[in-house]
């Protein structure tokens, strides 16, 4: 999946929050901005005018427009045509001022799109910053159940037929909710953040063997659904006579490892799945484990301390 966004595209997104007008330039509605453009030099997606690592989208404050009044006319008309020669998305005029005529002129010349807001210049950065490097963020479709559980964003994956949607459907039941069925999308928005969202064709449904499509919202309630949530731990479930068994100290510590995805190691637990197990009991523990584990305890850890103290000053 390609990751882009048009001039028309994002001027509708936004016209009614930023109060946008379209000045001049309209025949550059189709101009595209691809998260491949912000890769091979610095990722300037929206900022205040810049002459020398020009922003796609580009902001003409008060100073801006000053600072253009100050060129003489040959340095001005030169300064115009360097920034339109630059490609940007858009060019924004900020707080309604009047718009230079000779800018007008060359963004209606040149299919620039040119757009003017009642906005100040800051807010307008916020806002156009935040949608473009949201729109073209890293993202991939992976395969499972995606529930919030316990406020934490739970991603739980397995073979086909492991028991994903039966768990999810038992854990909705519990008074956890569902983020989204078998292709949840996640967009690293930070560093250090997967956000999770549901495809809109998939929008509140669940799927479970035996009884079809379920609507867990007409079902549960608003409640019971949660439009995004940032992922923070994977419960894995796996069949013992397909993967090898935990021996020795995983029987203590637990199955625990690590997932990479995109650019991030998201904590993975591994449950058996076998008869008789209560998966949603043991779902539920695994999160209030990596909740523990995340402020510092360690139960494990804990005993195994334990354990060498005991051995240290020796057996009664």
């Amino acid at each position: 999946m390609k990751l882009q966004i048009s001039a028309l595209e994002l001027f509708e997104q936004q016209r009614e929050r930023l109060g946008l007008k379209w000045l001049a330039g309209r025949n550059g509605e189709s101009r595209m901005l691809e998260a491949v453009d912000t890769v091979a030099r610095r990722p300037s997606l929206a900022g205040y005018l810049n002459i020398i690592y020009p922003n796609k989208v580009q902001i003409l404050g008060t100073e801006e427009l000053a600072w253009l009044d100050a060129l003489d006319s040959r340095q001005r008309w030169e300064t115009i045509e360097k920034i339109i020669s630059f490609r940007p998305l858009a060019l924004v005029v900020s707080k309604d001022q009047s718009c230079p005529e000779d800018l007008r002129i060359a963004a209606e010349e040149s299919d620039t799109p040119l757009w003017l807001s009642p906005r100040r210049g800051h807010e307008l950065l916020n806002h156009l910053q935040y949608k473009l490097a949201r729109t073209l963020a890293p993202r991939v479709t992976m395969h499972g159940v995606f529930m919030e559980i316990y406020s934490i964003g739970v991603l739980i994956t397995g073979e086909s037929g492991a028991g994903k949607s039966e768990l999810a459907l038992e854990l909705v039941t519990r008074g956890h909710r569902l983020v989204a069925d078998d292709a949840p999308e996640f967009t690293q928005i930070a560093p250090d953040v997967l956000d999770g969202t549901c495809p809109d064709l998939l929008q509140d449904l669940l799927e479970v063997r035996g009884l079809g499509v379920l609507n867990v919202r007409q079902m549960f309630g608003d409640t019971a659904v949660k439009r995004n949530k940032y992922l923070r731990l994977i419960v894995h479930l796996s069949r013992p006579h397909l993967e090898p068994q935990p021996t020795g100290l995983e029987r203590i510590t637990g199955d625990l490892g690590v997932r990479r995805i995109l650019d991030l190691d998201v904590p993975l637990i591994t449950l058996p799945v076998m008869p008789g197990r209560n998966l949603a009991v043991l779902t539920e523990a695994a999160t209030r484990v990596h909740v523990l584990r995340a402020k510092g305890v360690d139960p494990a850890a804990a005993f195994m301390a334990r354990h060498s103290h005991f051995l240290e000053r020796g057996a009664p």
